[in-house]
């Protein structure tokens, strides 16, 4: 350090010079979602729409869609890592290549069965696909501005200070509308909180992403039973029914990678309050609890049946069966005799 006074100088430009450099690491890996999902998602879909009204793949469009895939898992991916970063930034965060490979392989099946059963559905009802769309999209969109009405908080003040409110609410619509088209495709790991200052939801809420994936798996078993009501002759050649079940397999390989993900190779599991495992005993526990009122009720259904008119009838029935056996008991002994 140089001498006479401007050690502090040299310090403030240091840190300055490290804060400008995470900002724009921050910008980077916002910005590669951005694209990811407002570019490459609409463009893999249109592809692989013109590839089944055409049922021909030609080398170009298979290289062009293999990397548009790649753009929005890696931006998925990006994603993941940013939420971890954001959620636990107290802490030194290492992410290993085993969570990246499980991140991959889970947003991998994820994102392209979702990718296909958007273009099955599209290519049989193209008049319903817009109603599909509209609401997931409306649904994501709306969701977080309703929680922040909820919440009645005012609106954060930190997000740029030359900004006015109707600046603000500008830059909010723009980061739920980002925000809406993830969740089109995939589970966003960044869940917002609007009336937060740093507008990330930091707590690990398992209900809602459980939630997600049992509805947008229902969801995707519902478009997919539509394609197989409405195909037309240009699936003719191709066996529905294993495709439909090689899709719900597909997208629950995916659950399974997300479940390893955050059981085995979060880096900080350690931290989470309760894990998956838990979670899904839980689940099984409430399946089991919800199940014995159903067998409770059967058998008391069945014990309202015999009601105590039939057990007079039956105790009646027997009383003349005795009867009979004796009264052929005494014919059979005066014969002997």
């Amino acid at each position: 350090m140089p001498k006479g006074g401007h050690s502090e100088e040299v310090e403030k430009e240091v840190g300055q010079a490290e804060g400008k450099l995470f900002t724009h690491r921050s910008a980077f890996s916002r910005a590669s979602v951005i694209q990811a999902f407002l570019g490459s998602a609409p463009q893999l879909t249109l592809q692989l729409y013109i590839c089944v009204l055409q049922q021909e793949i030609t080398a170009a469009r298979s290289v062009f869609m293999a990397l548009s895939l790649l753009s929005i898992v890696y931006g998925a991916l990006r994603c993941n890592i940013l939420a971890i970063k954001i959620k636990y930034d107290d802490y030194d965060v290492s992410v290993k290549p085993a969570a990246y490979l499980c991140i991959f392989l889970w947003r991998s099946f994820e994102i392209a069965v979702r990718v296909i059963v958007l273009v099955l559905f599209s290519s049989v009802l193209q008049i319903w696909i817009l109603p599909v769309v509209l609401v997931n999209f409306l649904a994501f969109f709306f969701h977080p501005w309703i929680l922040f009405w909820q919440s009645k908080c005012t609106l954060p003040e930190n997000i740029e200070k030359a900004l006015s409110k109707v600046g603000t609410t500008i830059v909010l619509c723009l980061l739920t509308f980002l925000y809406a088209g993830i969740n089109m495709f995939c589970w966003s790991a960044v869940q917002l909180k609007l009336n937060d200052s740093d507008l990330i939801d930091k707590s690990q809420n398992w209900y809602r992403l459980a939630l997600y994936y049992i509805l947008r798996f229902l969801e995707n078993a519902f478009l997919l039973l539509m394609w197989y009501m409405y195909k037309t002759d240009v699936y003719m050649y191709v066996c529905a029914p294993l495709l439909v079940l090689q899709l719900l397999i597909g997208y629950s390989i995916a659950v399974l990678f997300m479940l390893i993900f955050y059981q085995f190779c979060h880096p900080c599991k350690k931290l989470f309050s309760s894990n998956i495992s838990e979670g899904l005993l839980l689940c099984f526990k409430f399946f089991c609890y919800a199940c014995k009122p159903l067998a409770s009720s059967t058998s008391v259904e069945k014990a309202d049946l015999k009601s105590p008119e039939n057990i007079d009838d039956e105790a009646q029935a027997s009383y003349k069966a005795n009867e009979s056996l004796n009264g052929n008991a005494h014919q059979s002994v005066s014969s002997n005799a």
